[in-house]
């Protein structure tokens, strides 16, 4: 189950962060060199933060019969260690390379693969009485869409102009981090490790 109210928080919670990243991003590039990096990674630490708190927020509405789930701690925050240091060279590669086709590609496709990566590490590190497998066309999928939509708002952030804009560029990279997500959850079968059932004939005697 996913919830009802958890798929709409978890987007705002993503478009929250986007914006604020981006608006870092978009700062950067009209500020001194000298304070390019720190905006810059200001605006990583805002975008990862956002996608790991989007992730989390999500996972409070996932729920599997009879699996109570729990998460292990060291891999949880490791997923928000990758995610701001893999969003964080996507920005900083567009931040002093600038909208170039290049840039933008290898940019966003890092700050898609940032995205993903911290979903699937986050993933590894749930723990319950279950086995996972994944559809490994819907995995390729996700990992797609984080890419595609990432490059598309990071090409809106340092493009575009005006507080428009820089709302579709946060509402695109949300599209992204949940696009991403649920996806990536359509893609998972659980495989509840259950009790050996008993033999019928020694069950009718018990």
């Amino acid at each position: 189950t996913y919830g009802l109210v958890t798929p709409v928080a978890a987007f705002l919670m993503a478009a929250l962060g986007a914006a604020l990243g981006l608006r870092c991003t978009t700062r950067s590039l009209r500020t001194a060199r000298s304070f390019r990096a720190g905006w810059l990674a200001l605006g990583s630490l805002s975008i990862g933060s956002g996608v790991w708190t989007m992730h989390f927020v999500a996972m409070t509405g996932f729920t599997v019969q009879e699996a109570p789930i729990s998460y292990d701690k060291p891999l949880t925050f490791s997923g928000l260690a990758v995610a701001v240091v893999m969003i964080g060279i996507g920005i900083f590669i567009v931040g002093y390379r600038g909208a170039t086709r290049m840039a933008l590609i290898t940019g966003g496709t890092i700050t898609g693969l940032g995205i993903a990566s911290m979903h699937y590490l986050g993933m590894a590190g749930m723990r319950m009485d279950a086995r996972f497998a994944y559809d490994t066309p819907l995995v390729v999928l996700s990992v797609l869409i984080a890419g595609v939509a990432a490059t598309g708002a990071l090409w809106a952030a340092v493009s575009l102009r005006g507080a428009l804009s820089g709302l579709g560029a946060s509402i695109l990279m949300a599209v992204a981090v949940t696009g991403m997500h649920y996806t990536g959850m359509a893609a998972l079968d659980v495989h509840l490790h259950l009790p050996p059932t008993l033999p019928n004939d020694l069950a009718d005697v018990l």
